[in-house]
């Protein structure tokens, strides 16, 4: 291996990726020719490894268009590509003046740092016209990737109070849901952001952030039935680590035909709601209480309706923060969400709640396709993220696991019969927005 192969090795092992021996492909040094073709090939090589590692680590809300992305990038610097993608990995082969190398990138699916993929976009396309010169295109790419956050850890923190805060009235509809909500949110923000300092706490944060939340509750504000039943006042705490869309994400992809990553993303999405609900246990056992008290009956609503409809603007808000959204796209994203409320709500009363998600996801499915299509707007899976949360059904599975630990077997399993029901009503309305809105292709 000469010592140029060797420190491209070494550079792709430090961004999560392995440079495997590179193997003429037939057509000898191609139309560049000796070690300036090697070299060429292995600054192209290195460049779509590290696009690969990001849009892997971007790709929370599903990985079907990395793949493609690649693809096109590729093809404006005079590659071709082909690659076999899990959810937090993918081996990737570039094709280049006759050159075939390949490259193994890992990188742990996730979408705390959306700024990256709503960057990721325009320069992708611009590399993909072919007319960005390669040291443009790896400088840019690095200046992306070595991008400092959006917005300061303490506005990530508020974020995620208001990304709770938001989602309260959605379990019940009182302003001690709020209030409780918003002291129990202020706990896992400042777990969330200790745990982007501390990486062992980072590995078991769901199961620390519900078993806090769990003992808070008991002890603190479950004490009276009036204000509702435990499991509901601490779920919107919960639901920023909650898998809702994690399991939509899967099933979309499944519906897709992506079934590694969709089986994957499914078993790994089931694996963090067990781990919530454990931990929701543990702070029964904790405080010595009973399961009977882990029940979900709704207090009275007091909520004024005007205060209802502002919570989906607060909820907004902290997606974009807690998300690390561009702010610029706040406005686009908050009509979004209340299309998709407006259109599960007006659908709802005609086609029941199953029909009415159907036809939610169906038409943000395919406003997000539809605005996205242009290359300096925003993708799609940012479009519609704040929607799809609205959408997510994680929830469901919590109080249906809850209930049937609490020795409420008919609840339970009404509760977990939904979550499938709906997981799939809404992966397979994404799925037909998005065939709906998509421009056809014109036949070879």
């Amino acid at each position: 291996m000469s010592g140029s192969a060797a420190a491209r090795e070494a550079q792709m092992d430090a961004e999560g990726g392995r440079a495997v021996r590179p193997e003429d492909g037939g057509g000898g040094t191609g139309g560049t020719g000796g070690a300036g073709g090697t070299e060429r090939s292995e600054r192209v090589t290195a460049l779509l490894a590290r696009l690969t590692g990001m849009l892997l680590a971007a790709s929370g809300e599903g990985a079907s268009e990395v793949a493609q992305t690649v693809a096109q990038a590729a093809a404006g610097l005079g590659a071709r590509t082909s690659m076999v993608l899990v959810p937090d990995g993918a081996t990737l082969t570039v094709v280049l003046d006759g050159r075939a190398s390949t490259v193994a990138v890992r990188a742990f699916p996730d979408v705390a740092r959306l700024d990256k993929v709503a960057a990721l976009k325009p320069w992708a396309h611009r590399v993909s016209l072919g007319r960005t010169p390669l040291a443009e295109a790896e400088r840019r790419l690095a200046a992306i990737d070595g991008s400092p956050a959006p917005y300061p850890w303490w506005l990530k923190g508020l974020g995620i109070v208001l990304f709770s805060v938001g989602f309260a009235p959605l379990m019940q509809p009182t302003w001690y849901e709020i209030g409780s909500t918003a002291a129990l949110g202020l706990v896992t923000a400042v777990l969330a952001v200790a745990a982007g300092w501390w990486p062992r706490l980072a590995r078991v944060l769901p199961l620390v952030a519900s078993t806090a939340v769990s003992v808070l509750v008991l002890e603190v504000f479950a004490r009276d039935p009036v204000h509702g039943g435990a499991v509901l006042l601490m779920l919107p705490a919960l639901f920023y680590f909650v898998p809702g869309d994690l399991l939509s994400a899967a099933a979309a992809e499944l519906a897709a035909g992506f079934l590694t990553t969709g089986a994957v993303r499914l078993v790994y999405a089931l694996f963090l709601l067990l781990q919530l609900y454990l931990g929701v246990m543990l702070g029964v056992y904790a405080t010595g209480g009973d399961t009977s008290a882990m029940f979900d009956l709704a207090a009275h609503a007091d909520l004024p309706r005007w205060a209802t409809f502002l919570s989906w603007v607060v909820f907004t808000v902290g997606t974009v923060l807690a998300f690390a959204v561009p702010w610029r796209l706040l406005l686009p994203l908050l009509g979004l969400v209340y299309l998709t409320v407006a259109v599960q709500s007006g659908a709802t009363k005609l086609l029941g709640e199953v029909g009415g998600t159907f036809v939610a996801a169906a038409a943000l499915g395919a406003l997000a396709t539809a605005v996205a299509r242009r290359p300096d707007r925003p993708p799609r899976m940012l479009l519609a993220l704040p929607g799809f949360f609205t959408l997510t059904v994680g929830s469901l599975g919590m109080r249906g696991l809850t209930s049937l630990a609490g020795g409420h077997p008919v609840r339970g399993f009404h509760d977990l019969l939904s979550m499938v029901t709906t997981v799939v009503a809404i992966s397979v309305g994404l799925l037909l927005g998005s065939v709906l809105a998509q421009r056809p292709q014109p036949l070879p």
